[in-house]
């Protein structure tokens, strides 16, 4: 696997591919405490400053989580590509509602009661750094080059990994 750290403008793309193109996230909060306080989450949208960004309900656990610990990280894995995303920042509960707005789709409804619901806050995630990894070829090459390597013996180049500096 190749490495190539990302910085500034190219780091904010690499999240933003993953992030949309993987959309469901392991949220991690509570970090300070074992185990872990971990959720799923899916990603609204990926915004030009590298910010993630999700709908939640203001009652939850890991609302109440942010609020006294705004130290959050957000475990991306999966997609047919086999990308990975790792991203330590911290969150913010937002309670304004042009955003909500926003965010908000009719999916949103297996959760709130429309987009109205007094409930709905958004979360907005602040990357700080993260670490990412990810297949370059489609899953046929991939499993193709896995199995001569298993074959023959060969290392073979699976990828691209590296830090992301926003």
């Amino acid at each position: 696997m190749s490495q190539k750290n990302l910085y500034s403008q190219e780091a904010i793309e690499k999240i933003k591919d993953i992030a949309t193109d993987v959309d469901f996230c392991m949220l991690a909060t509570n970090l300070s405490v074992q185990p872990i306080s971990a959720v799923p989450m899916s990603t609204k949208k990926v915004d030009d400053q590298g910010r993630i960004w999700f709908l939640s309900n203001k009652n939850s656990d890991h609302n109440a989580d942010i609020i006294k610990d705004d130290n959050t990280q957000l475990l991306y894995s999966g997609g047919s590509d086999m990308k990975f995303l790792s991203v330590y920042g911290y969150a913010e509960i937002v309670h304004d509602r042009a955003i909500i707005k926003e965010l908000y789709s009719s999916t949103d409804n297996a959760w709130f009661d429309g987009e109205e619901d007094p409930n709905i806050t958004a979360i907005k995630f602040i990357p700080k750094e993260a670490a990412y990894w990810s297949n370059d070829d489609n899953k046929v090459v991939s499993l193709f080059k896995l199995a001569k390597a298993a074959v023959t013996g060969e290392k073979i180049d699976m990828g691209t990994s590296g830090k992301i500096k926003v």
